[in-house]
């Protein structure tokens, strides 16, 4: 496969700016030209790069600098590489987990609480709500209805029923078409579940198996609201339903903190 694009054939130079900042290496150069290709859809997911030799010759690099740049690549998730193997390396587009496992970790070190957290889920749903609704996409509308299917048959599961509800509030926000509210929601996936499945567990030995039927209809409506095209509606309507599970859930544990959660 041909690298799309020309470019130099000898190392770049190793000229940087004044003030003692450290200039980029010849490997982080070529690191970022792939990284770059990969980005923009040159290089695509499963993709294999050419062999050591073509790229090379084509960078106009050492050995030892390529694979300081696949290295580069290789910690970013960008790419796998299979020591030993004739294909070389392969792209691998890296999904919001990538980005969640460091921030579930900042969020530790920051001394993140769980009303943190479920501040910023309040922020993010409910524009994600009105989003998908003013989208006018039928297709996007059936994959949220299609959501209810698993929290319709675990609702009096409360194993199943917290991880579907998780589920559900995020693909609520994947459907939005807003990438970046997806990957902001994605972060904090797993310590909404992990703190639902608490919850639910509590309110499993309280017998309290209405809450869960109740956060069904909730889903239903929101889906009515959203297949209305009423965005703003549907906005309405979430934000509210938030604040009431989100003092159901949290409970006094406001100020829990992240880390209690997760570990």
């Amino acid at each position: 496969m041909a690298l799309p694009g020309s470019g130099a054939r000898r190392d770049p130079s190793a000229g940087g700016p004044p003030g003692g900042v450290r200039p980029p290496k010849t490997g982080e150069l070529v690191a970022r030209r792939l990284r770059r290709r990969i980005v923009e859809g040159s290089l695509k997911d499963g993709d294999y790069l050419p062999n050591e030799a073509s790229l090379m010759e084509h960078f106009g690099v050492s050995r030892p600098t390529l694979r300081e740049a696949f290295r580069v690549l290789e910690s970013e998730g960008l790419i796998e590489v299979r020591r030993g193997s004739r294909t070389g390396a392969r792209v691998t587009v890296p999904g919001p987990e990538v980005v969640a496992r460091p921030a579930g970790l900042l969020l530790r070190l920051g001394g993140a609480t769980l009303g943190d957290v479920y501040q910023a889920r309040g922020a993010i749903e409910p524009a994600a709500a009105r989003l998908l609704a003013l989208s006018g996409d039928e297709e996007r509308y059936a994959a949220l209805a299609a959501e209810l299917e698993p929290a319709r048959a675990s609702v009096s599961d409360y194993e199943r029923f917290a991880v579907d509800s998780a589920c559900f509030h995020l693909r609520l926000v994947e459907l939005s078409g807003n990438r970046t509210l997806a990957l902001m929601a994605g972060m904090v996936h797993e310590i909404i579940l992990r703190q639902t499945q608490r919850s639910v567990r509590a309110h499993e030995a309280g017998g309290r198996h209405g809450d869960y039927a109740r956060a069904l209809r909730a889903y239903e409506k929101l889906v009515a609201l959203v297949r209305s095209g009423d965005g703003p509606a549907a906005e309405r309507f979430w934000s509210r339903h938030l604040r009431i599970a989100d003092d159901l859930v949290l409970r006094d544990q406001e100020a829990t903190s992240v880390i209690d959660i997760l570990e």
